[in-house]
């Protein structure tokens, strides 16, 4: 299933096209009667048999009151690193990197050890699990047998509250994206790359990490066609375009998104300009030096000839309808959060109003929008479905390392934005950087202090959103559109890094530059600190 649908015909596209189309009209009639709004209607009211379970749990709870909040023990983190390892080692063994290829692999890995997680829930925690979708509270354990209703909470939080917007966001952008051609065939010369690369880190903080992403791969790709030497410069554009240019503000990037709803102002990001300045513009000056003195230099006589004669110019196709399109998505993920109320109305928003508006975009995409462009982008759902596959079981495996945070997170001695930028942003490049981002959010909340912005010390809000944001870049895996951009590079031809060949980049380049922004901005006698204090 997975492979079929990695490469879309006009049939595919009809019948994807007909099960939106059915998903928004049930969904408009499951508003007419009410039911999304009844998800959070009734904040308190658990099920009969919840609150048998509660009732049960509150009684042991007094003769065993450390078991209330206790966490799953550390070996329940050991499915999430093997998934970890999976993905990093399974593509460099030569028997299994073609059995790995296949999409329904990636699902079959990801699903047995999310499997794992899940019995481990149903069958052995008998502490009670907070709830955060749709409406937060605290679901207790059976005190025997299995505890179904911690099972389906876990459900709820992983998939239900994260993993359907996270994934129905990516597919939207990718989508509405995939419309849009930007054709043409610079000459490849450093300088052309280092400006896709600087217009692309630019224009993530407008149009998304995952929108910039998709909107320029494409054309950056073809023109370095006509070069060998082209994985770094793809490399680079993870770093930039998916990653460290998106904190100017709140759409940028899924972790600044949620601040967003907790509360931070939207224009606050934009007082992170300097680090994203100084990061952004190392990483294209060193990129530029490194294709000029040594990539460049390196590639065959005859493959500058063809690049140099080889020329097209740029011209953008399929912007009508998909430009307002997108930014259909920049303005329904802004204001159709669901613990709000619609603009300019007392009416809280429905469950899920925010991602049916977003598959109907989609809708329209692919009903409005040129099929010649889409065939000529060689668009396919492969890259998302490889995002998806993986990110299923990512977001199940790592709830007990959450959990874990959860509770022992105020514990580790973090108490300096320093602190805050290198664990935040360590945990954010194998964890998933929106829930990591939150999880710190919540133990800065805790801290307390002075000027504050929606609860957090400004200075450790700087840091626990630049180390989200910029540490994503540190692995395949710790924003979604790494794994999009790579799998569509090496779709195109590029032989892009292994997971550790990667982090052997990541390592090389941007620590060093972490290294330098936690000189410059978050130790107490750093010079620049004034700036967020």
């Amino acid at each position: 299933m997975f492979e079929s649908a990695s490469e879309p015909s006009a049939g595919s596209s009809r019948w994807l096209l007909c099960a939106i189309g059915l998903f928004v009209l049930l969904y408009a009639v499951a508003v007419v009667l009410g039911w999304p709004q009844s998800l959070t209607a009734e904040h308190d009211e658990p099920p009969a048999a919840e609150t048998v379970e509660t009732a049960e749990a509150s009684v042991d709870a007094e003769s065993h009151p450390a078991a209330v909040h206790e966490p799953p023990p550390y070996l329940m983190v050991i499915p999430f690193a093997l998934l970890l390892g999976a993905i990093a080692v399974f593509p460099l063994v030569h028997r299994l990197e073609h059995w790995w290829e296949a999409n329904s692999s990636k699902l079959l890995v990801a699903a047995v050890l999310a499997g794992v997680v899940l019995l481990y829930y149903l069958l052995a925690h008998r502490a009670p699990v907070e709830r955060h979708f749709p409406v937060h509270g605290e679901v207790a354990a059976a005190t025997s047998g299995p505890s179904w209703a911690v099972v389906g909470t876990l459900l709820q939080n992983s998939l239900l509250g994260e993993y359907v917007p996270f994934i129905v966001l990516l597919f939207a952008l990718y989508t509405i994206c995939g419309g849009i051609r930007i054709t043409g065939d610079l000459r490849a010369h450093p300088a052309t790359n280092a400006a896709f690369i600087g217009i692309g880190g630019l224009l993530a903080s407008f149009v998304g990490t995952t929108g910039a992403a998709m909107l320029l791969i494409r054309a950056l790709l073809e023109t370095n066609s006509e070069r060998k030497h082209v994985a770094h410069t793809v490399v680079f554009f993870i770093f930039v375009v998916c990653n460290t240019g998106g904190c100017l503000l709140p759409i940028g990037d899924p972790p600044l998104f949620l601040g967003y709803l907790k509360g931070v102002p939207f224009l606050w990001t934009t007082t992170l300009w300097a680090p994203w300045l100084l990061t952004n513009g190392l990483l294209v000056a060193i990129y530029w030096a490194w294709d000029h003195f040594y990539a460049y230099p390196r590639e065959e006589r005859r493959d500058i000839v063809r690049d140099e004669t080889r020329v097209r110019r740029l011209r953008i196709l399929g912007l009508w309808p998909n430009g307002l399109l997108l930014a259909g998505v920049v303005v329904a993920v802004a204001l159709l959060d669901p613990s709000k109320t619609l603009p300019g109305t007392t009416v809280q928003s429905p469950v899920y109003l925010r991602e049916t508006v977003l598959l109907a975009l989609v809708g329209l995409s692919l009903a409005l929008g040129s099929r010649d462009v889409r065939a000529q982008n060689k668009f396919n759902y492969g890259a998302i479905l490889e995002v998806a596959a993986l990110f299923l079981g990512i977001f199940i495996c790592m709830q007990p390392a959450l959990a874990i945070l959860n509770v022992h997170g105020s514990e580790l001695g973090i108490d300096s934005p320093a602190k805050f930028f290198w664990i935040t942003g360590g945990l954010s490049s194998v964890l998933d950087n929106a829930p990591t981002y939150v999880v710190f959010f919540e133990t800065a909340r805790a801290i307390g202090g002075e000027d504050l912005v929606a609860g957090v010390p400004a200075a450790l809000l700087v840091a626990i959103s630049l180390g989200a944001v910029f540490m994503g870049a540190n692995t395949y895996i710790g924003n979604g559109p790494n794994f999009m951009v790579k799998a569509i590079a090496e779709k195109s031809g590029v032989k892009m890094p292994s997971f550790f060949g990667y982090m052997a980049y990541s390592f090389a380049i941007l620590i060093p530059l972490f290294v330098l922004n936690t000189l410059l901005f978050f130790l107490a006698s750093s010079p620049l600190r004034w700036m967020f204090d």
